[in-house]
């Protein structure tokens, strides 16, 4: 039986190499930005975990939360980004986003006291979020209410 040997001409064999390794030193930038347009998911997951949470005003950690202590507390736990601690210092941060254009992870500003902003819940999709009522606690409530529509001031976009 005869066999063959295929050699590869030296120059080949360092081009391949060259090529491998510079592939390896890629994957990682690849993958950070795979990463990075996870982010909305991560902070969303992060908040269905704590369904069922009880309000507690000023609370600011899962033994209870209210509104915006809900969300700092969110988005730090799940992608390390620090929100004020109140909805209304919250409104001034990140990008305005038109109501159309919500999307997942998106803080959502409300006026419930009907002077200011004063509530803040975390979007799951363009007409679904996730905050913390007196009544419910953390729980899923939709835009398309009366009472949520009525009340509604804004979006913002804090991640990028």
């Amino acid at each position: 039986m005869l066999t063959t040997t295929v050699r590869f001409p030296k120059l080949i064999m360092i081009g391949l190499t060259i090529m491998t390794l510079i592939a390896m030193l890629l994957s990682p930038l690849v993958n950070s930005v795979e990463a990075s347009s996870n982010l909305p998911k991560e902070v969303t997951q992060e908040a269905k975990k704590h369904m069922g949470v009880k309000y507690k005003a000023s609370g600011k950690d899962p033994k209870g939360f209210d509104a915006s202590g809900f969300t700092q507390y969110v988005f730090e736990k799940s992608v390390k980004v620090k929100l004020p601690r109140t909805s209304k210092e919250q409104y001034k941060e990140g990008k305005a986003v038109q109501k159309k254009g919500i999307k997942e992870g998106d803080l959502l500003f409300f006026k419930t006291n009907g002077k200011d902003v004063s509530f803040v819940g975390i979007a799951l999709s363009k007409d679904k979020f996730i905050a913390v009522s007196v009544s419910k606690g953390v729980s899923e409530q939709s835009l398309n209410t009366k009472y949520w529509k009525d009340k509604f001031v804004g979006a913002k976009r804090v991640l990028k």
